[in-house]
């Protein structure tokens, strides 16, 4: 999965894959984590979001499950 460098805090990177719908985000401290079932439009959101952190804490981590990798 190809990942997109975010100016942030936290995130370094973020990938998405939509036949499988899985997000995948790139802490700076290094631990990738990959949260399944999500929509092109919630990433699309989460890419166009003034804080990326911020709309990942409020809108992607209480609603999707998330493993690490």
């Amino acid at each position: 999965m190809t990942h997109t460098p975010v100016t942030s805090s936290n995130i370094a990177s973020i990938g998405y894959d939509e036949p499988s719908q899985t997000l995948e985000v790139t802490f700076k401290n290094g631990a990738t984590y990959a949260y399944s079932r999500v929509p092109a439009s919630e990433h699309a959101a989460l890419m166009s979001a003034s804080s990326h952190g911020k709309y990942l804490n409020a809108n992607i981590k209480p609603r999707y499950a998330a493993t690490k990798l």
